[in-house]
């Protein structure tokens, strides 16, 4: 039963909810085929039939897009994941996703009083000097309020929505149950992940409902952010911050998107753009903590040429490991070696995905090899990063999350600098840094510190050795290890084997039908059919049907079928 597969009914609601959603956008086959038919009645209610003929007309991408913002938050941060999935979807795809936003009302003051009575312990007009009823702005998961604090200083307290967990938690289960029956049900899902999908959006939201770990993050950019003193990251007000509700400074600047604003306050659109780019670099390649949406929306300009970065909800981090790799590809892209770039992306993507990997590497050499000799200020080092990801798309592989949400937030990043200043080159401001990374790398005392790190776990493994030694001696004693070879050709010469004495098998019960029926065919008495023995007519049809069988089990084989053969 449905029940059985989905899990709790405490979801049902939800599902059909879902379902109805899904169905009046077009995709009632897909859910039929997940096996979710009985649920189509169910979500019946949830049609609005008069609107079907209108969705019918648009593409794919505007219907998956649409039924996102209509399911709710949690499909709505999925499109947001998506959006920088380029390894995985094509231009049509990302450009709808960017879309995504959440048409949701704001909710009343009043709704939010006892959860903020809890929160902040006492009315907020009593905690704060003056609180504004009407919100700043409303999305999916929390709306903001301004506020302003005993001393005076200007803040603005991101509220979470009541409820909103418990909607999206119901929403993470059944994803994870449709994701599963997805990738069983719908083979040519498989290549796009929905299990990996759904577990790295389970993870953003999870970290996006704690407002207090947004405000942790954005400390921890701050003191990276020391260095430089044009970078602005609002403080946060701990005194009133909780999982719930968050406290900080308001930013009083002009919003990413009114660059028409930036020459009539005297701004420097150039010196912005170069500012930005040395942020998000350094937060990248340094630091391996970035801002992961770093959209118009989420960025002021501020007097002298400063710039604050907002929300700190979404954010991406690389180990030292990761970020170590990240280096060889851009360098790689900006120097023309191509055979870097492809070392580093065949160890990202890994070798077991059944593609011919030296046709990858070669087609990956070639687009590198393309730019040989352009000049550095001609390079669009984010088209470029897209365009690698085009060539993984093309061979059903994927990218890490953690690179895919990187390289979104090199596009969204070289974009912006574009709007700022048309000549903006990402790879002119990353080649400095990107070198001056790897003289660091490369100093004696850095050298140092590594070889005393391999050291330390060269030693610990060395004193360890001999406790792993003695275990694997008491398990082979006890007859514990086993030892398993897997050999392809082996497998596929028994498999052949195991087919051929089916069929010898089969011809020695045909034989047998054959012998016995003609015998029961010279025993006069028993049951008739026709004026034949019964059982000898019975057993001359088995003999024919297994004849027949047999025959086309052999012509199969001869014709290459053997994959196909049943056993």
């Amino acid at each position: 039963m449905l029940i059985e597969t989905l899990g709790a009914a405490r979801d049902m609601g939800r599902l059909n909810t879902i379902l109805g959603v899904l169905i009046r956008h077009g995709f009632g086959d897909s859910v039929r085929r997940l096996g979710l038919a009985d649920s189509l009645e169910r979500a019946g209610h949830a049609l609005n039939w008069d609107k079907v003929a209108d969705l019918a007309r648009l593409q794919p991408p505007q219907q998956v897009r649409l039924a996102m913002e209509e399911i709710g938050p949690t499909c709505v941060k999925l499109g947001q994941i998506l959006a920088g999935r380029a390894d995985l979807f094509g231009p049509e795809w990302i450009a709808e996703f960017e879309k995504l936003h959440s048409h949701v009302p704001a909710v009343p003051l009043e709704s939010l009083r006892d959860q903020l009575r809890e929160d902040l312990g006492g009315e907020p007009e009593a905690v704060f000097a003056r609180f504004d009823a009407e919100p700043l702005a409303a999305a999916s998961i929390a709306q903001v309020h301004r506020a302003q604090l005993q001393d005076g200083t200007e803040v603005v307290v991101k509220i979470r929505r009541p409820g909103i967990t418990d909607t999206i938690e119901a929403d993470l289960r059944l994803l994870a149950r449709l994701a599963a029956l997805a990738e069983a049900e719908l083979p040519w899902l498989k290549p796009y992940r929905p299990q990996q999908l759904v577990r790295e959006l389970a993870r953003s939201l999870k970290r996006e409902l704690d407002l207090a770990s947004e405000c942790r993050n954005a400390e921890r950019i701050a003191a990276h952010m020391a260095a430089l003193p044009w970078i602005v990251v609002p403080r946060v007000h701990w005194a009133h911050t909780s999982a719930r509700v968050n406290v900080q400074d308001h930013v009083n600047g002009i919003p990413g998107h009114a660059l028409d604003r930036l020459d009539a306050e005297g701004l420097d659109r150039r010196l912005l753009a170069r500012r930005g780019a040395q942020a998000v670099l350094k937060m990248i390649v340094q630091d391996g903590l970035f801002h992961a949406d770093p959209h118009p929306g989420n960025v002021f300009y501020l007097p002298d040429n400063r710039i604050a970065f907002i929300d700190f909800g979404m954010v991406g981090r690389l180990s030292q490991r990761r970020r170590e790799e990240l280096l060889g590809l851009l360098l790689g892209l900006v120097e023309h070696q191509p055979q870097a770039v492809a070392d580093v992306l065949l160890d990202w993507t890994g070798d077991d995905h059944g593609v011919n990997l030296s046709v990858l590497e070669t087609e990956i050499e070639a687009f590198v090899d393309q730019y040989q000799g352009v000049p550095l200020a001609q390079l669009s080092l984010g088209q470029m990063l897209a365009d690698v990801t085009a060539i993984l798309r093309e061979h059903h592989l994927a990218l890490p999350p953690d690179l895919a949400l990187l390289i979104k937030a090199f596009i969204t990043l070289e974009g912006m600098g574009r709007g700022l200043d048309p000549d903006f080159h990402m790879a002119t401001e990353a080649l400095p840094l990107l070198r001056q990374v790897v003289r660091e790398r490369y100093r004696p005392r850095a050298i140092g510190v590594r070889a005393w790190q391999g050291l330390r776990r060269t030693l610990a493994l060395a004193e360890q050795l001999p406790h792993d030694l003695s275990r694997l001696l008491r398990s082979a004693r006890r007859g514990r290890v086993h030892v398993g070879i897997e050999l392809a050709h082996l497998r596929r010469v028994g498999d052949q084997i195991d087919r051929a004495a089916n069929r010898l098998a089969m011809a020695l019960v045909i034989a047998a039908l054959i012998i016995g029926a003609s015998i029961v065919m010279t025993v006069q008495g028993g049951p008739t059919l026709m004026g034949l023995p019964l059982f000898g007519f019975l057993g001359f049809v088995g003999a024919v049907l297994g004849g027949l069988w047999l025959v086309r089990a052999i012509w199969r084989s001869s014709r290459g079928g053997l994959g196909d053969e049943e056993n």
